[in-house]
């Protein structure tokens, strides 16, 4: 059986409440809007944060004579000061659900793509081959790659390009295609 609820009357700090909710929660929420985004759920938590403190600091606010509209302001732009300071000073929380399904960095994968190079290498002719592993493996410039192998540098330009032109067709005969 329902039992009757009591009657509780209304202090001032409940009719505070209804006033400050009623004349600046939709200014506070536009202007916290501005803030955070448009994001309309962070701008909601921080109005209700704001009208909170407002309510814990009713004694003092119930009393000035000026409007509160500044305090309010301000201890809003505070709220998402805060909120933001505390997102940047610790990483971001991730589920572990996500990284259960990636897949881990495989070196089987790795070590049977430099085979397949390394067999397409194999077919190519002496002079394409080592301009290639001299300008793509070791990271030299057609300049550097024609002085330790000591040839001229449109040589080396040149055996680059057919050499990679028949790396292309030995590479795609085993399946592998480049862009």
């Amino acid at each position: 059986m329902d039992r009757p609820r009591p009657y509780v009357q209304e202090g001032p700090d409940e009719e505070l409440m209804r006033v400050l909710y009623r004349e600046h929660a939709g200014p506070l929420l536009a202007y916290v809007l501005r803030l955070v985004a448009g994001d309309r759920h962070r701008a909601e938590d921080v109005v209700q944060e704001t009208l909170l403190r407002a309510w814990r600091n009713a004694d003092r606010l119930g009393g000035t004579g000026g409007s509160v509209r500044p305090w309010l302001v301000t201890v809003a732009r505070r709220i998402v000061i805060d909120g933001h300071r505390g997102r940047r000073a610790r990483p971001q929380e991730v589920d572990d659900g996500p990284l259960e399904t990636l897949a881990a960095a495989d070196e089987i994968d790795r070590a049977l793509r430099l085979m397949t190079i390394a067999d397409a290498l194999g077919e190519l002719s002496e002079a394409h081959r080592t301009v290639i592993v001299e300008t793509y493996f070791k990271g030299r410039t057609v300049t550097e790659a024609a002085h330790v192998l000591g040839v001229p540098t449109g040589t080396v330009r040149s055996r680059v390009f057919y050499g990679l032109r028949q790396l292309r067709l030995a590479l795609e005969e085993r399946g592998v295609t480049m862009p």
